[in-house]
């Protein structure tokens, strides 16, 4: 008996180290379409050069059911690559109408079940937000936090966590246009991916020469909001190219590098790569190159 017991242990504390070791993984990520799933070679190709470079999530939309999408997601499970689904809740940014909307959550809500029963292991939240055309408001954010909560009491009773996509500059202070505000959010996700695109900050010349400092002080101060102990996870969205700022092949390697390498000097949890073309060969030219995490 005393032998069985010493061996139920030892599988018991294995079993803990393991999940442990998977909870803290570094998660390095690429965003894809629902089309790029559904075309099978394009996924099998993105699926093969990921593993060779170390990528291990992908950030998958959800739109609608299909058939393609149901039988080609098994090959991502298959090669143990996690399967995080991105939902985008309101397209544009939200109305009044919509965001006051149960009716409209439940709806966005099946896509949710739809991905829950592909066997998505998170649920990412997009578009979590007002239209930045909106009267500037502190309620702005309260009546986006209503939306999040329930969200996330629904997934909380399914034990699947949840993220939500924030603006990057919601690092610095609250976004009262838009409603998004990671203080009032905190106790409702698990995740937050600020989109630390450089393209998106003013003044974007400058920023899309720095990109470094730009992500690197977004994180830190988004973790100063919270004295350093931030109660969620932090992917930031890094983008591979800057849309206003024109950049070479060699330019374009290094504004992918700086940007990666910012996150990792400043405690997040990973990153998540961003091409709205699913376009990824410069992303694992520079894993390639570089000894990053």
């Amino acid at each position: 008996m005393r032998m069985l017991f010493k061996v139920l242990m030892i599988v018991i504390v294995g079993l803990v180290i393991s999940s442990s070791a998977i909870a803290s993984q570094w998660v390095k990520g690429i965003y894809l379409t629902q089309s790029t799933v559904e075309n099978k070679r394009s996924l099998s190709s993105l699926i093969k050069k990921s593993k060779k470079y170390g990528i291990n999530t992908f950030v998958i939309d959800v739109n609608r059911k299909s058939s393609a999408y149901r039988r080609n997601i098994v090959l991502v499970r298959e090669n143990k690559i996690k399967y995080v689904a991105r939902i985008v809740v309101f397209p544009h940014g939200g109305t009044s109408a919509q965001v006051l909307s149960k009716k409209y959550w439940q709806k966005k809500y099946k896509l949710v079940e739809i991905a829950l029963q592909l066997g998505a292991q998170e649920i990412q939240l997009d578009y979590i937000r007002y239209s930045s055309s909106r009267r500037a408001s502190s309620q702005n954010a309260r009546n986006i936090y209503e939306v999040i909560k329930w969200f996330k009491a629904k997934l909380k009773e399914k034990n699947i966590p949840l993220q939500v996509d924030v603006f990057g500059i919601t690092g610095f202070y609250d976004a009262l246009h838009i409603g998004q505000n990671l203080r009032l959010f905190a106790d409702s996700v698990d995740a937050i991916c600020p989109m630390v695109y450089p393209s998106h900050y003013e003044p974007y010349r400058k920023h899309a020469k720095t990109p470094y400092a730009t992500v690197l002080s977004t994180l830190q101060s988004l973790h100063a909001q919270f004295n350093d102990n931030r109660p969620f996870k932090v992917y930031p969205f890094i983008e591979l190219y800057n849309y206003r700022y024109p950049l070479s092949r060699k330019a374009k390697l290094n504004y992918i590098y700086q940007q990666i390498r910012a996150v990792e000097d400043n405690h997040a949890n990973g990153w998540y790569a961003w091409s709205p073309t699913n376009k990824y060969n410069n992303l694992f030219r520079v894993l390639q190159m570089y000894n990053l995490k």
